[in-house]
Parts: structure tokens; sequence; C-alpha cells
């Protein structure tokens, strides 16, 4: 077997040990080095995919060794993370303690791991699912990841007192894990950022889609991370409006 067809593979893995550095790093409660390696696991899940198409080297064991790590870096870790930050705010805040009285707010912070279980069911719609070779039906899991594990580092910067009060409700961060594996799942299409050819036009969304994200993210830094997975949902919506419009026309 050709050294080459084992290089897509290889990627993959440093994706899913990405992963695995990044639990060591949420159970010892160091959330943004966590984040760190949640993003470099982000990063060599791209490269694979692109290897594995440069090379023409795609694989069925390639596709299921994909969504395997993406489950431990985009859905396992995201998931941990929300049920410290949840049972964090319990130990910390008076307002939310767990008491004789409210005795049920010790499930709470377990509802975090909502976001593993859409994962993972984000994960699996996607291996049999042919619709979503050049476009994503519903949130990827990558994306959301970073829209989640976002949340601490906004919270560990932000001035906004208002914004802070916020991410320090439990039933706020509840919420947001009930939304975030309802958008995974929902059946909207969102475009690829997977370039279809070398065309400008044909790129010209998704290129300015990342133009106004690397402004966003000089401006406001990590608070631009929930502001961008926004507008990606928000675009894809219009791009889909306009194809239905250009299709009845």
């Amino acid at each position: 077997m050709q050294l080459k067809q084992h290089i897509p593979n290889a990627i993959t893995l440093l994706n899913l040990m990405s992963g695995v550095i990044a639990l060591v790093y949420v159970f010892n409660d160091n959330l943004p080095m966590a984040f760190f390696w949640v993003c470099m696991g982000i990063f060599f899940d791209f490269w694979d995919g692109f290897a594995a198409r440069v090379l023409k080297v795609s694989s069925e064991i390639g596709l299921q060794l994909d969504s395997l790590a993406d489950m431990v870096t985009s859905g396992v870790v995201p998931g941990l993370v929300m049920y410290k930050m949840i049972a964090e705010i319990q130990i910390n805040n008076e307002q939310y303690m767990v008491t004789d009285d409210t005795f049920y707010m010790k499930l709470v912070p377990y509802l975090g791991f909502i976001i593993t279980l859409g994962s993972a069911m984000r994960l699996a719609k996607f291996n049999v699912d042919n619709r979503q070779t050049d476009s994503f039906i519903g949130l990827p899991t990558p994306a959301n990841a970073l829209f989640i594990l976002s949340i601490p580092m906004i919270t560990f910067n932000t001035a906004s007192e208002t914004l802070l009060n916020w991410l320090s409700n439990p039933y706020v961060l509840v919420g947001i894990s009930l939304f975030s594996a309802f958008i995974m799942n929902a059946n909207i299409r969102l475009f690829s950022l997977k370039t279809k050819n070398k065309t400008l036009k044909d790129n010209k969304v998704g290129l300015l889609f990342l133009g106004i994200s690397a402004l966003l993210l000089l401006l406001i830094q990590f608070e631009a991370v929930p502001v961008i997975i926004i507008m990606y949902i928000f675009i894809s919506l219009l791009v889909n409006k306009q194809s239905k419009e250009k299709i009845n026309s």
C-alpha cells in the first residue's frame, strides 16, 4: 500500500489526539488551553479532507475515522466544557447553589452533554447523507465546538457586566446547549467553505464570509465567535432564499 494513502488518516488521528489533549485540559480546569487544542483539532480536520482530495485517496475508512475523531474533539469536549461551566457556577454563585430544597439542581450540569448527544446524531446523519457533498445540512460540529468553547473565553475576557451576568446563568447555558443540539440537526442547508473551483464568482460568498469573520476577530476577539456562527447561519439562509427564487423564476 502506498504511503500517500496513509497521510489523510494520519492527519485525522492528529485531530483525535488534539481532542484527547483538550479533554485533559478541561479535566484540569484549563479551558483556554482546551480551546487552543480544539482549534488545533479543527485545523487538522480541515487538512485531512483536503489531503484526501488532493492525493485522491478518499476511502470509507477515512470517512468513518474522521467522524470518530470529530466526535471527541467537537462532540465530547464541548459537552464536557458546558458541564464544567454550569457546575462551576453552582459552586461559586450563591444564587444557584444546590441545597436540600433545590436538590434537582444537581442534575442541571449534565444537561450540558446534550451538546455531545446532538453532535453524535449530527455526525451519524452526515455519514449516510449524500446531499452534503458541497454544502452542509445543519451546523457542522467543528463550528458548533468553536461556538461553545468561545463562551468561557468570553467570560474570561469581556468587560461587559451584562454579558457576563447572562453567561453566568446556568439556565442560559442550558438554553444554549439545547439550541446547539437543535441547530446541528436542523434541516437547514449551510454553505461550505470548500472551494468549488478556481473562479472568484463561485466562491464569493465564502470569501466574503471569511473576510468579515477575520475583521470581527481582530476587532472584538473571542466575542466575535458566536457572532460569526450566527452570521454563517443567516448568510446561508439568504443564499438558500436566492437559490429558490432563481429556480422558481
